[in-house]
This record gives C-alpha cells, sequence and structure tokens, in this order.
C-alpha cells in the first residue's frame, strides 16, 4: 500500500509526540508517588508507616493522639478515628439502635457462636454510624469501642453482673473470644472495629473501686482470676485493653508493670493498646478535678502519674496524657522513646482500621445506614432473648400455660410493663416490648390481660398497691409475676447488700400467692436473687435477665410455649450469703463460686430446666490414660425423650481426686450447646486438651499437672450428672 512522504512525516511526528505524552504520564506519575507520604500509602508495610507518621509529629502532637478524644490533626490529614464509644449489648448513639439483651443473658444462652452474631451486627451498625459521621453520645461516632468486659462474677452482691458473662473463667473466655471476633469483623486482612477489653484486673468491688486494692496471691491470680484474659488475648487478639482503677497487691493497675507488660505483653503476646479507665490517670494523685471520686494517692504530681503510667504499658488517657507528657519529657521524666513507643501501639491500630487509606480501602467503609435496626437485628434481638430465658423451676410441669384453658392473665410487677430494666452502656431503640405489650399481643382479644404494678423496684410497701395486684390476681385464671432490679439496685459503683428481692416485692409475692397460687415468678434482673420462698411455693419460676427490647415478646412466648426456654445459669445462685465469703476475701477457694462453695446453692451453676427431657448415653473416651501434651475426645449421645423441640447445654466437668495442693470441687473444661427435635438424637464430641488440667505453682511459678487420676463428668448442669469415667494422667 502507498504511503505520501507526508503522511510518512506526519505519522513519525504523532509517534513522537505520543511517546512524549507517554513519558510525561510517567514522570507525573513516579513525582505523585514520591511526594506522598510513606503513612498514606497502603502499599507500605505498617510498621514503617507508623514510624513514617510518628517522625513527622510534634511532641504536643504525639501526646494530643494519646488522648482518646483527639480530634485529629487537619494539616496531616488524620481523622479522628478512636473517640469514647460503647456497643456492650447495643451501639450508644445519639439515634436509635438495636438494643439485645444484657451481657449476662448473653452468658446464659452458652452459645458463643450467637454471641459472635450478635457482635458482628453491633458492629454493623457503628460502622455504619461511623461511615455516616454520626454524633456518639460525647463525641462523633470512632471506631475503638469500649467493650466487651470479660471479669468474673466472683461476688454476687457485685454490682455490675449485668455486664459480664458468668462466674467461670472458661465460660467467660469463650464467649469473650467470640464476642471481640464478631466486633472487629473476620477479615484477616482489615479490622471493622477495635474491641476493648475491660477491666483489667481483678475488678469485682463497686464500692471504693477508685482507691480499692485487691490482695490475691499468685495461684489465685494466675489460675482464676486472669485465665480469661489469657484466653480472650491469645485467641482473639482484641486491639485494645483497660486496666480498672483498683490496685492488685498494692500497685494500680493503671501503673502495673507486672500486669501490663510482663504478663499481657510479654507472656500472652498482646500487640493492642493499653488504655485505663476514665480518669484512672488522674485518680493516682488521690483526686480528679471536678470530681468528688477519691483514688489511689500514688503520687500527688500529676505529670509524674502520666510518666508511670507510660512507662508502665499504659498506651492511652484523655486529657491527663494530652497536657502531661510534653511536661514530663520537659521534666526528664519520660523520654521521647517512651512516647514513641506508647504511639506506635495506638497508631498501629488505626492503620490496621484503615483509617489513613483512601476512601474504600475497607470493605466495612460500604456498609450502610439502612442495617441500624434492620429487620435482621431486630430479630436477632428477639431470638436472644429467647435463648437466654432460663427456667429454673416448674413443678409438676405447670408450665408451659395453655392458651385454650386460660382466658384471663393478671400481669403484677415493677417489671411487668415498659420500666423492665435493660441495662447500661447502650442506645435507646425506637421501641421496647415490655411483658404487658407481649402477652398483649400474642394473646389477642380473646383473653383479658391486666396489668397491677403492686410496687416499686426499691419503694417501700404501699398496702393500697399490694391489695390491689393481690384482687386482680384473685379474679384471674393465672398471675404473671414480673419482679427483679434494676440500675438504682445493682449497677456501676453501687454494690448489692444482700440477695433479697429489693423493697416491698417479696410481700407483693406472697400477697399474689396467697391470693391465687396459680402464679409464675419471672424474674427480670442481673446477680443472682435468693428468692427461696417463691422456690417452695410457686409452681413455675423463669429467669428473663435484662432481655433487650423484645424482651415482653420472648417472655411470652416462653410462657405459653411457643418457645421452650433453654438458658442455663452462668452464675451460682446462693439460697443467702451463709457460707460466702466477704467482699474483700480475692482468695476463690474460701468458698467461692462453684468450684469451690461447699453449700448447697438454690440453683447451681449450670441450671436450666427445659419442657422436654433429654438423655444422655453411650459415653466414650479416646484414651484412658494420656499425658499433659495430649489432647483427650469425649464423646457420648444425647437425645430429646420428650414430646417436643428442645435445648439443651452439655456440659463436661473435671475433678483431680488426689493432690498435693487444695483443687476445685469441679472444673469446667467444655460445653454444646444443642438443639433437637422430638426424638431427635446428636452425638456429642467435646475436646479436653490435658495441658487444662494444671494448676498454678506459686513456688515454680509456672502451671503444671500432678500426675494422677481426674474424674470426668458430662451433665446439664453442675449439679446434675449424667455420664462418668476417668482418665489417667502421667507425666509432668
Amino acid at each position: 500500500m502507498y504511503s505520501s512522504p507526508l503522511s510518512v512525516r506526519l505519522n513519525a511526528t504523532k509517534h513522537r509526540l505520543l511517546s512524549l505524552a507517554l513519558l510525561a504520564c510517567s514522570a507525573t506519575a513516579l513525582a505523585q508517588s514520591a511526594a506522598r507520604p510513606v503513612y498514606l500509602d497502603p502499599s507500605q508495610p505498617t510498621d514503617k508507616r507508623v514510624a513514617d507518621l510518628i517522625g513527622r509529629l510534634t511532641l504536643e502532637e504525639k501526646a494530643a493522639q494519646l488522648n482518646h478524644l483527639n480530634k485529629g490533626i487537619p494539616r496531616l490529614n488524620i481523622p479522628m478515628w478512636g473517640g469514647w464509644n460503647q456497643t456492650l449489648h447495643g451501639v450508644w448513639s445519639k439515634e436509635p439502635t438495636t438494643l439485645f439483651p444484657a451481657t449476662i443473658a448473653m452468658g446464659a444462652t452458652w452459645d458463643p457462636a450467637l454471641v459472635h452474631t450478635i457482635a458482628d451486627a453491633m458492629s454493623d451498625e457503628a460502622r455504619a454510624l461511623y461511615n455516616s459521621g454520626a454524633e456518639g453520645p460525647r463525641s462523633r461516632h470512632g471506631l475503638v469501642y469500649r467493650s466487651p468486659v470479660i471479669n468474673l462474677v466472683r461476688d454476687p452482691r457485685w454490682g455490675r453482673i449485668q455486664e459480664v458473662f458468668s462466674e467461670d473463667a472458661f465460660l467467660t473466655g469463650q464467649m469473650g473470644v467470640a464476642y471481640v471476633r464478631g466486633l472487629q469483623g473476620d477479615d484477616p486482612n482489615h479490622l471493622k472495629l477495635a474491641a476493648t477489653i475491660k477491666h483489667y484486673a481483678v475488678y469485682n468491688v463497686e464500692n471504693g473501686r477508685q482507691h480499692l486494692n485487691a490482695e490475691v496471691d499468685d495461684r489465685n491470680l494466675m489460675e482464676y482470676w486472669l485465665a480469661q484474659w489469657k484466653i480472650v488475648v491469645t485467641q482473639s487478639h482484641p486491639q485494645s485493653l483497660m486496666s480498672s482503677y483498683n490496685a492488685v497487691n498494692g500497685t494500680p493497675d493503671a501503673v502495673n508493670h507486672r500486669l501490663l507488660t510482663d504478663i499481657l505483653r510479654g507472656q500472652w503476646g498482646f500487640d493492642g493498646f493499653v488504655t485505663d479507665d476514665l480518669g484512672a490517670v488522674a485518680l493516682l494523685t488521690g483526686s480528679r478535678k471536678g470530681s468528688t471520686e477519691t483514688g489511689q494517692r500514688l503520687t500527688e504530681d500529676p505529670v509524674e502519674a502520666t510518666a508511670l503510667a507510660i512507662k508502665a504499658g499504659n498506651d492511652s488517657d484523655d486529657t491527663e496524657f494530652e497536657t502531661n507528657i510534653p511536661l514530663a519529657v520537659q521534666r526528664g521524666l519520660l523520654t521521647t522513646a517512651d512516647v514513641d513507643r506508647a504511639l506506635a501501639r495506638v497508631l498501629r491500630v488505626g492503620f490496621r482500621l484503615n483509617v489513613f487509606d483512601p476512601p474504600g480501602t475497607s470493605p466495612y467503609s460500604k456498609i450502610p445506614s439502612s442495617v441500624v435496626r434492620s429487620p435482621q437485628h431486630l430479630e436477632l434481638a428477639l431470638r436472644t432473648a429467647e435463648e437466654s430465658i432460663t427456667l429454673l423451676s416448674n413443678r409438676n410441669n405447670f408450665l408451659p400455660l395453655k392458651q385454650e384453658q386460660v382466658h384471663s392473665v393478671a400481669v403484677i410487677g415493677p417489671a411487668g410493663d415498659d420500666e423492665y430494666e435493660t441495662g447500661n452502656y447502650y442506645g435507646k431503640p425506637a421501641r421496647k416490648a415490655g411483658p404487658l405489650a407481649g402477652l398483649r399481643d400474642l394473646l389477642g382479644t380473646s383473653v383479658q390481660v391486666q396489668y397491677e404494678k403492686g410496687a416499686g423496684f426499691t419503694d417501700s410497701a404501699d398496702p393500697a398497691a399490694i391489695s390491689r395486684a393481690a384482687d386482680l390476681a384473685r379474679k384471674s385464671d393465672v398471675a404473671l409475676l414480673f419482679l427483679g432490679t434494676n440500675l438504682h439496685v445493682e449497677a456501676e459503683g453501687r454494690d448489692r447488700r444482700n440477695l433479697d428481692l429489693p423493697g416491698a416485692q417479696e410481700q407483693l409475692l406472697e400477697a399474689v400467692y396467697a391470693a391465687n397460687p396459680k402464679a409464675v415468678l419471672i424474674l427480670m434482673n442481673a446477680g443472682p436473687l435468693a428468692v427461696t420462698w417463691a422456690n417452695d411455693h410457686v409452681p413455675a419460676i423463669l429467669d428473663a435477665w435484662y432481655p433487650g427490647e423484645a424482651g415482653g415478646t420472648a417472655i411470652a412466648r416462653a410462657l405459653f410455649g411457643k418457645d421452650n426456654p433453654g438458658g442455663h445459669l452462668p452464675y451460682t445462685v446462693y439460697a443467702s450469703l451463709d457460707g460466702v465469703p466477704p467482699q474483700n476475701e480475692y482468695d476463690i477457694s474460701k468458698g467461692y463460686t462453684y468450684l469451690y462453695f461447699k453449700g448447697v446453692p438454690l440453683y447451681a451453676f449450670g441450671h436450666g430446666l427445659s419442657y422436654t427431657r433429654f438423655d444422655y448415653s453411650h459415653l466414650k473416651l479416646s484414651a484412658t490414660t494420656g499425658a499433659p501434651t495430649d489432647t483427650l475426645q469425649v464423646s457420648f449421645d444425647i437425645k430429646n425423650v420428650g414430646d417436643r423441640e428442645g435445648s439443651d447445654v452439655a456440659q463436661l466437668y473435671t475433678h483431680q481426686r488426689q493432690s498435693s495442693t487444695y483443687q476445685p470441687i469441679q472444673s469446667l473444661r467444655a460445653f454444646e450447646r444443642v438443639t433437637l427435635q422430638s426424638g431427635e438424637s446428636k452425638h456429642i464430641q467435646l475436646n479436653l486438651p490435658l495441658s487444662e488440667l494444671a494448676f498454678y505453682d506459686a513456688h515454680a511459678k509456672a502451671f503444671r499437672i500432678e500426675p494422677g487420676v481426674f474424674d470426668l463428668m458430662i451433665g446439664t448442669a453442675s449439679d446434675d450428672i449424667r455420664l462418668r469415667s476417668h482418665i489417667n494422667v502421667i507425666g509432668q
């Protein structure tokens, strides 16, 4: 094909121009890449990005970044990303979010998979609020959330039982792992949120908590008080941890190098950052500005308090760090390296959250606002309430009630309507279905459902109000008593003095029962209630806990057999405080929890009845002798031999027959919640690493196993053992 000389010259010119343009583009791209700071380059290793960013900050900017309420640094495109955020059982926000049952109710489900799903749903709502720039209770929503609480119910009087999972470290550990994994997301390359496990450590008393000193020996510390922390840290890798106000053996937790550095980082490999409980560093001087709280009085110098906290391994605080870190460096109490180490730990979490990356880098940045209070989340709140309801007693199968035989229902008690307690550290829902509403919705107009409060949660007796409640019970087919506690009885900063029903509720209970013995007691509480009279008289007792926004619906369904209660107690319900040690006794071997309590509880740890029955059979061990490095498989069958679907929790306990030192009466080692149709069987296998049979030898400063025989017990509660065997452990 012929081409003219002119066209040849034009084509050559065009090619040269194109080549020049491509070279110019390449040069521009290289220049832009070179101009982009390392800390803003997602292709760079995280530690390199962290170091680059720290190198660009002034001392004052570093200190500001260690205040969890910092506003970011606009000149470097650093956003506000931490904040004061709570989602204990629902995201605390200025707009409605899904309200789930309280954490202790989650513990009663004995269902880690469910807890993971709940935490995943809450973190979706939290991420959506962050993505939309929504306002939280104290600042714009960030990505560091101060939950879960993994302290233990060592003492039944403790005011914050609503916030935790159990008295048992193993059960708490499994629930905590599920919660953290759900909150932080399952993407190995991106964090959805940063979970903060709290309050570390040996925190279990509210009265005087800011200046309290817990005296605890090393065996109790390592074997009980820290056991669940080790499980959660090593298995779920939470990105943040909160130290508590109290001291342990004379050293405040906020400056406890052994706890925060030697054990947490040195032994367990924690790679997140530590923050203190609100104002804990300020309280090291004995008081906090604008507060009447009395602290630890470690020093009168707030700058020294800040320096001690940083050096011990406490990386983040509030205004105290922002104000006092520069002063501490100027005075030689801290080095720049001390500050940079703490800051690197905090910033590393921010990079894992993708807050320094271009929009859209994180898959979670696309979570829409429509997930907040989505139908799926509302259904999950109801399901959680249903799974948590625990049947404590059911004389002569009084429950479930038969709808066709009930024409009138008396709803009585302070928790019977929408004043029932839902707990703390959560957002307010758009709606709240109390027992009265739940029963009316379920039963419709064919059954007359009427309400009399009868008594308040804490009020003195009003004879007229109690009389009205008794009259209503007398003329009704069945009386449903909704009694329990609220935040005026047990809460942060408020322990209980006894385990009784508060106020005039016991009088109300007995008066209503006298008027109509066809009565059911529904407890709505957090900590254990010693309802001994009710256990001896009332035909049936349910524990519905603080059941979240759909509590009334779940309770109504359980009462009338639409659902079958399958919850199990996550703690011991003592008949009284007889035999329970004082609150300042931190040696649990003195009689605390199912591990060491030698009395007869009202309801044992793990207890939970059903409307159906389960048979356990065919126990088999993978070995009868094993070494401490072995894992034992314990297998057996469960069959639903009743006439309806139901759930049970199979629990594996161990007991060391002989030992040179004291050992627990029994210890929970594994469990599984199962749901079976009528007549259905399931083969269960529980794995027991024999290393878990070790106790902490304080002299050797290590866990060790004494060779010998360990009893193995399979049951549906700690006092309802169905199958037994044993294993002989040989070698150290």
